[in-house]
């Protein structure tokens, strides 16, 4: 037995290494095998591959069919903190995750879409997971964004496409370089799609995917670089040694050297050459090697798609570069580039096969499959991570300011913009947003010509409109550019200024009633026209307001019976107050007439309260008349019985109306009162029509100081009660502050339109206050003449301040000039007012009174006439 055990442990041994033998020349075989049938191995491969990649594409493709859009708008006054952009890059990074178990990798990103397509200056949009729209709609940035859910943008097919992806080049570990916040990182990217034009079908859009890359990728791009700098480092230490031991041999080759060894008493130690200790390599340090990539947190895999179209050739082109420049200013150690060869004129990119096709893909169906160089940490991207911010300067695009077409309806006439690439056109503000309108500016700065230019553009588009020009200028100013035939119709012309030998004065009742206006109103209207130009109130004249009240409303009735009667040229004037206060009979006469239309307290008052009035107390109420009728162009335009000036009527059929105020003068100002109270009361009396029945009418009030002196509270009024009757206000003055508190603090508040021309910074402050001081006042106060900084309102959000340059009339309307036909226009617009010869009716308003005597005994209780004495009758006339 002990003999045989060798035996059999030698058997075993043996079977044992023919079973080795066996397995290792089945392993050679197989591997020959392989070896010449290495087409069938290739072709497994593919296979395996090409279902796996089929099987994650549908995955992907299902994925991506459930992908949601949000769209962020941020205000203007949008400025966040390093802290907010940051919170929002690690909201987008966990939102990439929201995603079923079996979604592929690729499909697992968020994408942030910045595009230019004319309708705004860069949109900004977040697409990613269903699952995730509930973390990426509550943004850390507060009420400065609002976050709305997107529609799926469809782009019609451009002539002409050009692709890029861009990856990161430079060394693999150092970050971007770090931009700061002010001004706005995006500024690059918008300066380069400023000059877009829609109309020429450009489009500029970037993607960038952000995805949470998994460990084992991260893990092994650490790897790799460690690996690589492992190997650097001995590549250096052996160049090193190299040098040393060149060095060395350098020096022991030498003539010194050896001059050295024979002067020496002392022999060198060692026969041969000096040992040289070659250096040693130095330690890699992971931090140092691995840069950003050295630790976990906020680091993502990142994807950079570009894509420019348009229909003219060479724009898109010419647009993707001027994108590539852009990003460039992000780069620093790291910077983006544009992946491909070059090839002398050519590149080979994504433009190209055989990358096209996975780059439309990818763009089609928002995939992130970044190249593995694209790893970035979230503060990096901090540019990228928000919309445009307060620091961002927008330009401002067809969609966001019309451009003015002439004879548009819907359109006024602003100024004209000169845009990024140097074109200009006029923009326009829609007429129904246009609310009201405030031009500040020096003298001759060129706010009353832009004011005129609009003014014209309206009347042209069939607009009615009224122009307060106390100094005249603008009416020969504009006649060239009104006189067609088709708006000669609806032109009239009120001046008072008794120009000429022999001049002509339209006509005016302030307390007609022909035109079927409210009593009370009338009343109301001239009683307070007179009270705001004195500056009477209830507390300073409560006895004169008394007496002009009650005498007013006895003229009115007065009026209104003649009117019933069939007899408007009988009515009174407001010059003959005073003989109603100071002649018994005439008054006596005057209340007969109207006994059934007083009401009992007015009657009572002229019995009890009237006969205890001394004569004194009627001189403050009779000088301002006095006055009014010691002139004769306003004793004839106010003395008519039967006024032709109806600003009611004018504003119902589209009329455009030139009223010329004779000065600014006491009498002047009282005069203006009057028209603007009107003014104002034939803006309320709107009431009685539809307000889808009420034509717009624009009144244009220049040098509001002056009108404003006359009647601030009446100006104030319209800034705050028009809107609603759709007249519209544009004033114009040189001096903001020297305005009343009341008419600056509701012209400021309502204003839909604020210009300013150049000035002293003092009086541009308040302006520019309204923007925030950007434009600083010394920025207005240095613009050179006919340039404006207007602030607009379109589509409900506020466009500007932007500088634009006043329209000149001879440059906008050139082609609409009819300087041969001015003549015909001034015969037109006088006759449409019926200006008669000055002469002519002052005679008539000195025969009024008599007219109205006899209308007034012919409607007494006992039907007797009431004369008035020979001598009173002649001192009133």
């Amino acid at each position: 037995m002990d003999s045989a055990a060798p035996y059999l442990s030698n058997r075993t041994d043996q079977a044992a290494a023919g079973q080795v033998l066996g397995l290792v020349t089945g392993l050679v075989n197989a591997a020959n095998w392989l070896y010449d049938h290495w087409y069938l191995l290739a072709l497994v491969i593919a296979v395996c591959w090409g279902v796996s990649e089929r099987v994650v594409r549908r995955l992907a493709a299902k994925a991506s069919a459930e992908r949601m859009a949000l769209e962020l708008v941020a205000s203007r006054h949008f400025d966040p903190g390093l802290e907010h952009i940051f919170r929002r890059g690690v909201q987008l990074a966990r939102a990439s995750t929201s995603m079923p178990w079996w979604v592929p990798r690729r499909a697992k990103a968020v994408q942030i879409r910045l595009r230019a397509d004319g309708s705004a200056p860069l949109r900004y949009r977040i697409e990613g997971p269903a699952g995730g729209e509930r973390l990426l709609s509550i943004t850390p940035f507060g009420p400065d964004v609002t976050v709305k859910r997107a529609r799926p943008i469809v782009d019609e097919p451009r002539k002409h496409t050009v692709r890029a992806e861009f990856i990161l080049r430079g060394k693999p570990t150092a970050p971007l370089r770090e931009v700061p916040l002010a001004p706005d990182p995006l500024q690059p990217l918008i300066d380069a799609v400023a000059d877009l034009r829609a109309e020429l079908g450009d489009l500029a859009e970037i993607r960038l995917d952000i995805q949470r890359a998994p460990k084992w990728a991260l893990r092994a791009r650490r790897l790799q670089l460690m690996g690589a700098a492992r190997r650097s480092e001995r590549r250096e230490a052996q160049r090193a040694a190299r040098w040393l031991r060149q060095d060395a041999s350098g020096i022991e080759d030498s003539l010194g050297w050896q001059l050295q060894q024979l002067l020496t008493d002392k022999p060198t130690a060692g026969a041969g050459r000096r040992l040289v200790m070659p250096p040693v390599p130095r330690r890699v340090e992971p931090a140092e090697a691995l840069g950003k990539l050295a630790e976990d947190d906020h680091l993502v895999r990142v994807q950079l798609l570009v894509m420019c179209a348009s229909n003219t050739e060479g724009r898109a082109e010419a647009r993707l570069a001027q994108l590539q420049a852009a990003l460039d200013v992000f780069g620093g150690r790291s910077r983006w580039a544009m992946r491909g060869w070059r090839l002398g004129p050519w590149r080979l990119g994504a433009d190209h096969w055989p990358t096209r096709n996975g780059f439309e893909r990818r763009w089609k169906m928002g995939h992130c499959q970044p190249p593995r160089a694209n790893w970035v940490r979230l503060d990096e991207l901090t540019g990228l991570l928000k919309p445009p911010t307060a620091h961002c300067r927008l330009p401002v695009l067809a969609g966001d300011l019309p451009t003015f077409a002439f004879g548009d309806p819907e359109l006024l006439l602003q100024g004209i913009y000169r845009g990024p690439d140097g074109r200009q056109r006029l923009v326009a503000t829609y007429a129904e947003e246009t609310l009201f309108e405030v031009g500040v500016g020096r003298a001759g700065g060129g706010k009353t010509e832009r004011a005129l230019a609009q003014a014209i553009g309206w009347a042209h588009a069939g607009g009615g409109l009224m122009v307060v020009d106390p100094h005249r200028d603008s009416w020969p100013r504009a006649m060239p550019f009104l006189a067609h035939d088709t708006l000669m119709q609806r032109i009239a012309l009120v001046d008072l200024n008794g120009l000429g030998a022999n001049p002509r004065v339209s006509s005016w009742n302030p307390l007609g009633m022909h035109h079927g206006q409210a009593p009370h109103e009338v009343v109301e209207a001239v009683a307070d026209a007179y009270a705001s130009a004195l500056a009477w109130d209830d507390a300073t004249a409560p006895r004169a307001l008394t007496i002009l009240t009650a005498a007013l409303s006895v003229l009115v009735a007065v009026n209104e019976v003649a009117c019933q009667a069939g007899r408007p040229d009988a009515q009174a004037t407001i010059f003959h107050v005073r003989a109603l206060l100071t002649d018994e009979g005439f008054r006596k006469a005057a209340l007969a007439a109207v006994a059934g239309r007083l009401d009992e307290e007015s009657h009572a008052w002229w019995k009890a309260v009237f006969p205890t009035l001394p004569p004194d107390a009627f001189a403050v109420v009779l000088n301002p008349i006095a006055r009014l009728a010691a002139n004769p162009v306003t004793r004839a335009f106010l003395g008519q019985p039967a006024g032709v000036y109806n600003i009611r009527a004018a504003m119902d059929s589209r009329m455009i109306v030139w009223v010329c105020p004779g000065g600014n003068g006491p009498t002047d100002r009282l005069l203006t009162a009057l028209l603007a109270r009107d003014l104002l009361r034939a803006a309320r009396s709107r009431r009685d029509t539809p307000e889808d029945k009420r034509v717009p009418f624009r009144p244009y009030l220049d040098e509001l100081i002056t009108l404003t002196g006359a009647a601030p509270e009446t100006i104030a009024a319209m800034f705050e009660d028009l809107r609603k009757y759709k007249v519209h206000i544009h004033g114009m003055t040189q001096l903001l502050p020297r305005l009343p508190s009341a008419v600056r603090l509701s012209l400021m508040q309502n204003a839909s339109t604020l210009a300013t021309t150049a000035g002293s910074k003092s009086a541009i402050a308040p302006i520019t206050a309204e923007w925030g001081d950007d434009p600083s006042p010394d920025r207005v106060a240095s613009l050179d003449r006919f340039e404006h900084y207007v602030s607009m309102s379109v589509h409900g959000r506020r466009v500007g301040p932007i500088q634009l340059r006043g329209p000149h009339l001879d440059d906008v309307f050139t082609t609409q000039a009819r300087p041969q036909q001015v003549p015909a226009l001034e015969q037109a617009a006088q006759a449409n007012a019926q200006a008669l010869p000055l002469n002519q009716l002052t005679g008539r308003a000195g025969e009024q009174l008599g007219r109205v005597i006899a209308f007034l005994a012919d409607h007494t209780s006992d039907g007797s006439p009431v004369p008035l004495s020979k001598e009173k009758e002649n001192e009133w006339n």
